[in-house]
């Protein structure tokens, strides 16, 4: 459960959808408003309408949303395209943001807008969507995930049609398509078919790479980049997963205004290796120099957990501000080793000093930061201000009941939120056991004991109790009431016997 709110918009490369199977057609009626391909459904219609199809796609979207308006007309288009497909694939709508949805929200963990679901067997199975929110792309990938996990490849014709050079393929080969091989290669196929596409074949003579004499069983990635397949032959289910999660990443991701790379730029940030970014501006006449030293540096630093990433300063301004630092210390090396006291920096790098700095970072010699604003020099506002360097104090040392809410500045929740958590100081200023404090969690690090996953989050300390994340609703009163229901009532009891 989370504090309800309405969820904020999300960035389109990282809109989710979820996986498929065949589609019967419905065996109840479901209408879309006239001239209109996406179907709507809401808390009244949805369950009795998911249960019945085999498949169908859901969009959660919010009508202020501007990514959702974008995304609006390509979701129509791919619709109207698919309902003619045999048979008919259903795209669908719910209005997130309406609060009669809430309780449907919340079951699907929507942490933004817009986010795609593809629901398959009743409802009984979901998997995430990570291909492109174009129409054209929408139904290529819908129409793929239709069929068999993995295609058989009986031909060097169908090879060529199915290792696409632009993409990630993965084909299987094996003597005979049998055993636990086969069968553990059919699973991984299965899981992650909404983001790979998979192939198996008798015959390695058919592909166009790698040694075409192999019998297998082996595994073969193909990629439009780097070395331009590669071969693994581990067939133990977690093995092969991460191998296929791995190699099929660039051996360094570039980020700039091309959406094609969005989606490499997504599962970068998504794999749970070490981080490794580096900030340049792509139009400098130094960037030919950063982008040779660095991709030596990947090469020479490859199998050992970390990821490089190739950022256009010009198009990710955010990221570099999300670490509390700014465009104009570029060009700027960012390793975040997903551990709160595990980011380091250098600013003003130089292309020779890359390699060297990563060698210092291995070895253990740098000296990681934290994120943390000034200590503020007053703070005697009915909400406290918290940072990082006295957060810890202000919940966990104070003696105090504190409610502290994490926010980011750019939050339009947080934004309505801030007149209804200045009510709530002010209805408890006369209380000296309550504290209500809030923390820009854009400009601090965040302890890892409070899991933030979205804007606002509010947690709860009493006094003398355990920490409790807040899920009720973003009025004053069930905010209050929260308080009271929750608060150490010991230590107002001793204050009431001191004043006694």
């Amino acid at each position: 459960m989370r504090m309800v709110f309405p969820m904020e918009c999300k960035c389109l490369f990282s809109v989710l959808v979820l996986f498929s199977s065949l589609l019967a057609l419905c065996t109840v009626p479901i209408s879309a408003v006239e001239g209109e391909f996406v179907v709507t459904l809401d808390y009244s219609n949805f369950t009795e309408t998911v249960v019945k199809q085999d498949f169908i796609v859901v969009e959660f979207y919010a009508p202020w949303c501007g990514h959702c308006q974008q995304f609006a007309p390509e979701y129509e288009k791919a619709a109207s395209v698919l309902s003619s497909h045999d048979p008919p694939i259903i795209l669908a709508k719910v209005n997130g943001d309406d609060v009669a949805n809430r309780q449907l929200a919340q079951e699907f963990d929507i942490k933004g807008f817009p986010t795609l679901f593809i629901v398959k067997d009743g409802g009984k199975k979901v998997q995430e969507y990570n291909g492109p929110p174009d129409a054209d792309g929408i139904v290529n990938y819908l129409k793929r995930q239709l069929g068999p996990a993995s295609t058989e490849i009986k031909s060097s014709e169908d090879a060529a049609t199915f290792i696409d050079e632009k993409g990630v393929v993965i084909v299987g080969v094996f003597p005979d398509f049998s055993g636990d091989e086969f069968d553990n290669f059919i699973s991984i196929a299965e899981n992650l078919r909404s983001e790979y596409v998979f192939g198996h074949t008798l015959d390695a003579k058919l592909l166009p790479r790698g040694e075409s004499s192999v019998k297998g069983p082996i595994v073969r990635l193909f990629k439009p980049f780097d070395e331009l397949y590669v071969d693994f032959q581990d067939f133990k289910v977690d093995a092969l997963e991460k191998f296929v999660k791995n190699a099929a990443m660039p051996l360094v991701t570039i980020f700039d205004s091309d959406p094609s790379g969005h989606d490499y730029v997504a599962k970068f940030f998504d794999l749970p290796n070490v981080k490794v970014m580096l900030f340049v501006e792509f139009s400098s006449e130094e960037f030919d120099a950063f982008n040779s030293k660095y991709r030596d540096a990947a090469e020479l630093y490859k199998g050992k957990n970390l990821g490089f990433l190739l950022a256009d300063v010009n198009v990710t301004e955010g990221a570099i501000e999300y670490y509390g630092l700014k465009a104009d210390q570029t060009p700027l090396i960012i390793i975040d080793n997903n551990d709160l006291e595990s980011k380091y920096f250098e600013a003003k790098i130089k292309p020779d000093q890359i390699a060297p700095w990563l060698e210092e970072y291995l070895d253990g010699k740098l000296k990681p930061f934290i994120k943390s604003q000034p200590i503020p020099e007053t703070n005697d506002g009915p909400v406290k201000v918290a940072v990082f360097e006295t957060l810890e104090e202000i919940v966990f040392n104070s003696g105090k009941n504190v409610l502290i809410e994490f926010y980011a500045p750019w939050c339009g929740h947080c934004k309505r939120l801030a007149p209804i958590l200045e009510e709530v100081a002010v209805s408890f200023q006369n209380d000296p056991d309550i504290i209500i404090a809030k923390l820009d969690a854009t400009a601090n690090d965040i302890p890892k004991k409070f899991k933030v996953e979205g804007f606002p989050t509010m947690y709860f300390k009493p006094a003398n109790g355990e920490l409790v994340q807040y899920d009720g609703d973003a009025t004053k009163e069930a905010i209050i009431d929260f308080i009271k229901e929750k608060r150490d009532k010991s230590i107002q009891e001793e204050s009431a016997r001191d004043e006694l």
